[in-house]
C-alpha cells in the first residue's frame, strides 16, 4: 500500500508575465490588463503563498477530500489568471416562433420584451461591475474578466425566459446559451 505525503497534494499555478498577483490575509488579488479580481480563501482549508511568478496551494490535511479543495482553489485561480489576462465570452441565441423577442439594456438589468406576446419585460440582473452585455442581430454577448460573473449573467437572461407549465418541445422561444470561449 502507497502512502501520500502532503507534497503529493500541493498544486501551484504559474502567473503569467503581465499579471500580478497578491495575497493579503486570506484575500488574493490578481491584475491584469483587463482588470482586477480579488477572491476570498478563509473558508477553504488551505495555505495559499505567491513567491516570484508561481502561486502555491498547500492544504491543510492530507487526506482525499483535501486534494479535491486543493484542485478547487487552483481552479479558481486560473480563471481568475485568465480573465484579467484574457476574459471570458459567453453567447445567447435570441430564438422565437410566435412572437418576436426584442431585448434591451437598461443600467444593471437586461430586459427581454414581448416574451410570447406578454405586456410587461422580464428582467435579469447584470452581475458584477466589469461584465457588458451587448445585443447584436439575434445574438446577446456577455464578456468580462470573471467568469463567474459572465456565466451568472449568462444564466440569468437564460433563466428569465424560461416557459412554466408548458411542454418545452413544442414552445421553443427564448434566449439560450449556445458558446462559451476564452477572450474578449
Amino acid at each position: 500500500m502507497a502512502t501520500s505525503s502532503k507534497a503529493d497534494f500541493e498544486a501551484e499555478v504559474l502567473v503569467p508575465e503581465n499579471v500580478n498577483a497578491i495575497i493579503d490575509g486570506d484575500v488574493i488579488t490578481v491584475k491584469g490588463k483587463l482588470g482586477t479580481l480579488r477572491k476570498d480563501t478563509k473558508n477553504f482549508p488551505v495555505a495559499i503563498k505567491v513567491a516570484d511568478k508561481s502561486v502555491s496551494i498547500r492544504p491543510h490535511g492530507k487526506r482525499k477530500k483535501d486534494l479535491a479543495v486543493t484542485n478547487t482553489v487552483r481552479s479558481l485561480i486560473r480563471n481568475m489568471l485568465i480573465g484579467v489576462e484574457k476574459g471570458f465570452t459567453y453567447k445567447l441565441k435570441i430564438v422565437s416562433a410566435h412572437f418576436p423577442i426584442s431585448v434591451k439594456i437598461k443600467g444593471d438589468k437586461v430586459n427581454v420584451e414581448n416574451y410570447f406576446g406578454e405586456r410587461s419585460p422580464r428582467t435579469s440582473k447584470i452581475v458584477g461591475e466589469s461584465t457588458k452585455v451587448t445585443v447584436t442581430g439575434d445574438d446577446v454577448i456577455v464578456q468580462g474578466p470573471s467568469i463567474e460573473d459572465v456565466s451568472q449573467t449568462a444564466a440569468n437572461i437564460e433563466l428569465s425566459t424560461r416557459m412554466r407549465d408548458k411542454d418545452q418541445r413544442v414552445f421553443l422561444d427564448g434566449l439560450f446559451i449556445y458558446s462559451k470561449t476564452t477572450g474578449v
